[in-house]
């Protein structure tokens, strides 16, 4: 049977005896970096890849054959690195202010919020944007990890992407989730106070072998926080917003009865 990559990687290192521990010190990364890799959540850089040749003496086949995702994933410019983390989190926290986060969108709400872009892109290009989105989703197939807690603001759910069809598949995805325990949903209602959120969206990721981070994006532009301070800071302000947000059984009944006016106005 063919092996992938990552399976590839792991035979290679057993067959040396060592845990992920010991290669990963050998190849001067993480544990976490080295169990991505094995599990295909991430594919290494070329310099990575080297690292890791160089470690297990394979020559460099894994230089040589190191998946090259590029042709297929379509991101912004500012978001590259904070989809590198997002594959080595075993927590992650999102705050959505106007879309789903995109590691929760369905393949039809996502065409829909990359067709209203601007400027407009290609048909290939928007096509490798909606395939990168569910890439990202894929992440939940693991039944562990990432931990994901979502806080939506109820303009999120209430703003009508794609239309009444594709907003109600879309809640229900959500709801599915939620339902399974897979992840945790909190809505913020019109109604609750100003919180410190409102400047955009925000997502905070925890790691197994390395500090937390934040990753906020605006109009146009993101930026991953790792200073402690700063984290910390965002962590309170989340945490601040979480605290005025609806409890995971409310924001479901919310969830299911805006659904249900979708569905009823399609």
């Amino acid at each position: 049977m063919a092996k992938t990559y990552g399976e590839w990687l792991k035979e290679q290192r057993e067959a040396k005896g060592w845990s992920q521990q010991e290669l990963a010190d050998r190849a001067v990364m993480s544990r976490s970096l080295i169990t991505a890799f094995e599990t295909g959540r991430r594919y290494p850089s070329e310099t990575d890849a080297k690292r890791l040749d160089q470690a297990l003496g394979t020559g460099d086949v894994l230089t040589t054959f190191r998946p090259n995702q590029s042709p297929d994933v379509q991101v912004a410019d500012w978001f590259e690195k904070a989809l590198e983390f997002e594959r080595q989190a075993i927590m992650i926290r999102e705050f959505g202010l106007s879309f789903i986060p995109g590691s929760l969108q369905t393949e039809a709400y996502a065409t829909s919020v990359i067709n209203a872009g601007y400027p407009r892109v290609s048909e290939a290009e928007r096509h490798k944007a909606v395939v990168t989105r569910l890439t990202r989703g894929k992440l939940l197939e693991d039944p562990v990890h990432p931990a994901l807690w979502a806080l939506l603001d109820e303009a999120v759910i209430r703003r009508p992407i794609g239309g009444h069809a594709v907003m109600a598949e879309q809640l229900n995805h959500i709801i599915e989730l939620a339902d399974a325990g897979r992840i945790r949903v909190n809505v913020l209602e019109f109604g609750t106070l100003p919180h410190p959120l409102l400047d955009g969206m925000s997502t905070l990721m925890w790691f197994e072998d390395q500090p937390p981070i934040v990753y906020a994006e605006g109009m146009r532009m993101g930026q991953i926080h790792d200073s402690p301070a700063m984290v910390e800071e965002i962590q309170g302000a989340y945490d601040l917003a979480l605290s005025e947000a609806l409890p995971l059984q409310k924001s479901l009944a919310l969830l299911r009865a805006v659904a249900e006016e979708y569905r009823n106005h399609g």
